[in-house]
């Protein structure tokens, strides 16, 4: 018998499966309606292998017969009041207050909803607070951070990979192939949990995969090779490839440091959207797709099951016919599962369903298989309203061979640094960008006319003679002057100006992209020439010449979509 007719068996209402830990202040499942112990059953979690842990007896504390119940310690579930008309126990029950939809689905969920990503060949994450026994779990070799932590931003890998797996599944995917990389989205939520990044990486672009320490079944660790000018999705499953290798291609590819990775098969996509009764999907124009085998006429349309299947693996009746169109559908239909989810939020029944598809379809890293991991980080990714939630793409370009992609890197690299940087492609801070620009915008200085003393005060060798040279052959200031080092180094690139020297300010900041924090009102010195000049001290968040100080800004030349707003296929 499944968790969810567990709950249900012997009148027990599924609500009271979740009681009040008074010792730690959280909401724990109740599956044994009639044991006295609280919490949580011992896992049977499947390692990398699907094999079962070894069970632990648990021992009674010396001074307690075994299954007598400790003071403070979470009472026995409660059993459902049966109605007047049916034989129940003898005696008379108190009748329970009632508690608001809202306490409800806390209570449920724990404290919040977590939202889940399923795309593709399947990709999934929801807050769990129980079922970890369906967790299957496997080694990140030291790809990842260690795993996600409070206070900081959050990267995790969702990888959906085509292996034939699952009732149901042998017409998909590569026939006795170990599966691929299909669908992955690098999921980032900032430090602040005001706003999520979902970046979708094509499976057709071209990386460089690097060497990949991999933990064998023996224990030993084995470095698959890596391979350059690669097909992203060999990253996964080829040549012994597991999701840490993922992980690393990721990261080279980015710069962005991963916390943790999630894996999952088809039936993810197919149970999950089941669980919701369906999800609403929207096409500009009807479908009928003999390779997919999708049959969908213009307009919304609901789908579940297989169905929902071949409309997230649908590319050559959408668009041009490519992976990156395939991909926008893949979006749509995360952002409308997104919103299914968030209705459902107050349906027991429709939790459990969900928590049953996720993680059965899930496996994870090994610092995530821990139900009590899931759901803090299920809090954490609550927090996030779905407006400020951004779906975008890897920006790329055709390749010669008219099969795959490139990066563009001109595109590519403002976004990498944007999502490594914590910065929100949404308008949760435009306010604060807008009044940043303003403050610099409007110089009427000519460039010729712009003294400053440039200083080095980063560990970078060479940066103020590289922007010296910058400034005087890209842009005509002349009068610029490089005086070497300075001491003490600084963190933060500055720029004092005296007040007369405001305008001329403005203008080196909009040459050199500096921020407006960057600027600070106060004394000149005397250049070479004897003049009033501005200081520029080149701090260590200096890069380049040209390139952006400090913390970078959203690209505005990029697609993106956001979770809470319906869209249409064309």
């Amino acid at each position: 018998m499944d968790a969810q007719g567990r709950g249900r068996a012997e009148n027990v209402d599924p609500a009271d499966q979740w009681v009040l830990n008074p010792q730690t202040g959280d909401y724990e499942l109740r599956l044994n309606p009639s044991g006295p112990e609280s919490g949580i059953p011992s896992p049977r979690r499947r390692t990398q292998y699907g094999q079962p842990r070894e069970n632990r007896t648990r021992q009674a504390p010396p001074g307690r017969r075994p299954g007598q119940q400790p003071p403070g310690e979470v009472p026995g579930q409660r059993r459902r009041r049966l109605p007047d008309d049916q034989d129940g126990p003898a005696g008379r029950r108190r009748p329970r207050q009632q508690k608001s939809k809202g306490k409800k689905a806390l209570m449920w969920t724990g404290g919040t909803l977590a939202f889940l990503l399923v795309a593709g060949a399947a990709g999934a994450y929801f807050y769990i607070e129980h079922l970890n026994d369906n967790l299957t779990t496997a080694s990140d070799d030291g790809a990842g951070t260690g795993g996600w932590a409070k206070g900081r931003a959050i990267n995790v890998l969702i990888i959906g990979t085509d292996k034939r797996t699952g009732k149901g599944n042998e017409g998909y995917g590569d026939t006795g192939s170990p599966g691929h990389a299909d669908t992955t989205i690098l999921l980032h939520v900032s430090k602040d949990r005001t706003n999520t990044t979902a970046l979708s990486i094509p499976r057709d672009m071209i990386v460089d995969i690097p060497d990949c320490p991999t933990k064998q079944d023996d224990g030993q660790t084995k470095v698959i090779p890596g391979t350059p000018n690669e097909r992203f999705n060999v990253s996964l499953g080829q040549s012994g490839r597991t999701p840490s290798c993922t992980m690393r291609t990721v990261t080279e590819l980015t710069g962005i440091k991963i916390d943790n990775f999630m894996v999952a098969d088809f039936n993810a996509v197919k149970t999950l959207s089941s669980a919701v009764g369906g999800v609403d999907v929207c096409l500009d124009k009807p479908i009928k797709d003999p390779k997919s085998h999708l049959d969908l006429p213009k307009g919304t349309s609901t789908v579940e099951g297989d169905d929902a299947l071949a409309f997230v693996r649908t590319r050559y009746s959408v668009g041009f016919g490519s992976d990156l169109d395939r991909i926008k559908l893949q979006q749509q239909f995360l952002s409308s599962l997104m919103r299914e989810m968030k209705d459902e939020m107050s349906s027991p029944g429709t939790m459990l369903d969900l928590a049953e598809a996720a993680t059965k379809a899930l496996t994870v890293d090994d610092t995530l298989g821990d139900v009590f991991k899931l759901r803090d980080l299920g809090m954490e990714l609550g927090k996030v309203d779905l407006k400020n939630i951004s779906f975008t793409t890897v920006p790329v370009v055709d390749n010669t061979d008219g099969a795959t992609v490139l990066v563009n890197e001109a595109k590519a690299k403002p976004l990498f640094a944007a999502i490594k940087g914590d910065v929100s492609l949404t308008a949760t801070k435009k306010k604060q960008k807008d009044k940043e620009a303003a403050r610099l915008k409007g110089s009427k200085s000519a460039a010729a006319d712009v003294r400053v003393n440039v200083y080095n005060g980063s560990d970078t060798q060479g940066a103020a003679g590289k922007t010296l040279t910058y400034l005087q052959t890209e842009h005509g200031m002349n009068k610029a002057s490089q005086l070497g080092n300075h001491d003490p180094k600084q963190s933060k690139t500055t720029l004092e100006y005296s007040p007369d020297q405001a305008d001329q300010a403005r203008k080196l900041a909009e040459v050199l992209k500096l921020p407006g924090s960057a600027l600070k009102e106060g004394k000149s010195e005397t250049n070479d020439q004897g003049l009033p000049a501005m200081v520029l001290i080149l701090g260590s968040d200096f890069s380049e010449p040209g390139a952006p100080v400090g913390a970078p800004t959203a690209p505005d030349d990029i697609d993106k979509t956001e979770a809470d707003k319906k869209t249409c296929a064309k």
